[in-house]
């Protein structure tokens, strides 16, 4: 287990490059990331998509067992985002902590490797209907302790987040995550 967390983090953290990505404000205590795309779908499709498929369009790589299709989001106050690893086993990765269906969905604590760490976090996942389709916003503020402060370590969270984003507009778009662009 302690192999997989060290791979889990450096995966993590070693991820590197999407244009999207955008670290708002960063410092030892803490930072904030912003990531939006415009997704040619309508709000509701693209909603039911981010919410119902996570197991399609998230990245393996980003997941304790290495199978995306482990994961689940319940979307109703205190529900999880979860990875199962098999009967009565898996990972709590994020909890919902508010729901406005097709609108917003707030999920709070330590995503990935930041979930070991004496830290906290909300991630909110805006969904609004503009000209061309939708307008999808993750954002995620992060706070806490980590002996070398947690700035350091805000461009690689941000760049795993942007890259989920882009696969999730590329799984809408194309059928396919893998076509999701980085640059």
């Amino acid at each position: 287990m302690k192999i997989l967390l060290h791979t889990i983090l450096c995966a993590f953290v070693g991820f590197a490059g999407t244009a999207m990505a955008e670290v708002k404000d960063a410092g030892a205590g803490g930072f904030t990331t912003v990531n939006e795309v415009i997704i040619v779908a309508a709000t509701e499709t693209v909603w039911l998509a981010a919410l119902d498929d996570v197991g399609l369009w998230w990245n393996s790589d980003h997941t304790v067992s290495g199978d995306a299709s482990r994961l689940s989001i319940t979307a109703v106050p205190q529900g999880c985002f979860c990875e199962r690893f098999g009967v009565d086993a898996g990972v709590v990765h994020l909890v919902v902590t508010m729901v406005n269906p097709g609108v917003v969905i707030r999920l709070t604590g330590g995503l990935g490797p930041l979930g070991l760490m004496g830290v906290n976090g909300n991630m909110t996942w805006e969904f609004e209907g503009v000209e061309g389709g939708t307008k999808v916003t993750f954002t995620y503020a992060v706070g806490g302790y980590r002996p070398d402060g947690l700035e350091s370590i805000s461009g690689p969270v941000d760049d795993v987040i942007g890259e989920q984003l882009a696969r999730l507009k590329a799984q809408i778009e194309t059928g396919d995550p893998e076509n999701a662009k980085l640059d």
